[in-house]
């Protein structure tokens, strides 16, 4: 998707709700760490192709999470650890793109909309678990690969990596670290997968990199919000809403 395209006729009224989901993408993202490619594809998904979503979301998701894997001096120890799980990623969404292709169609909605599901409820009611560190060897890497199949599926790269991300007892700092690197490492992925599919093109990379500029502003607005709002009760109805979108996917795919 070119943004002349976007602008062609009836859809300039779109071309303004694109930016407002980004937006508003960038704000959950600076208020609770995580979500702009999450919230992009969930909104995005409900009135224009999957695959279109994400190749909007590239750039802006690929910045947004670059920068959220600082401090770089302290990437060396925390690549060793979770690289295995990246090269999983790597290999899972190339192998999903030549196996399923762009995401497309009533099964790419069924399939965000599990992924939605999924995501919102473990997030609401799972309980934390702390994966031992001698089988991290194996199950970082198939964590990895199952991670990158759903990316290629959905263009959602949450599930499971943050729920495994979080389970290896990592600091606070440490962990939205390591989700940068697995959110960076998933976006390029991604890109290279629609690539593989003739879905990104120079076009699709120019109108996502116009988009950077509202996540941008959004992520600046969330940040300035996030510490007069309760993190918490902003990341329930954040949740809540994904699980309403998620829902609506799964209706709109299954009929």
């Amino acid at each position: 998707m070119i943004l002349t395209e976007l602008l062609d006729g009836y859809a300039l009224p779109l071309v303004w709700l694109v930016i407002l989901v980004f937006v508003l993408a960038g704000l959950v993202k600076g208020v609770v760490g995580l979500g702009l490619p999450t919230i992009s594809m969930a909104l995005l998904s409900l009135f224009m192709l999957p695959a279109h979503a994400a190749t909007l979301l590239v750039i802006p998701s690929l910045v947004t999470n670059v920068w959220q894997t600082r401090p770089f001096s302290g990437l060396a120890p925390m690549l060793r650890r979770i690289g295995g799980m990246q090269v999983g990623v790597i290999a899972g969404t190339l192998a999903g793109a030549v196996m399923l292709g762009a995401p497309a169609g009533a099964w790419a909605a069924v399939s965000l909309g599990l992924a939605l599901l999924a995501y919102s409820a473990w997030a609401m009611f799972g309980r934390p678990f702390t994966v031992p560190g001698k089988i991290e060897g194996w199950l970082g890497p198939l964590v990895g690969v199952m991670t990158g199949f759903i990316t290629a599926a959905t263009g959602v790269f949450v599930v499971p990596a943050v729920p495994y991300l979080q389970s290896l007892g990592l600091a606070r700092d440490e962990l939205i670290q390591a989700m940068g690197v697995s959110f960076t490492v998933s976006t390029v992925a991604l890109a290279a997968g629609l690539w593989l599919n003739d879905s990104y093109s120079m076009g699709a990379a120019g109108a996502s990199l116009i988009m950077l500029v509202p996540a941008l502003i959004g992520m600046g607005v969330g940040t300035r919000l996030r510490h007069s709002l309760a993190p918490a009760v902003f990341r329930r109805c954040f949740l809540i809403s994904l699980a309403v979108v998620g829902v609506y996917m799964l209706i709109k795919g299954w009929w």
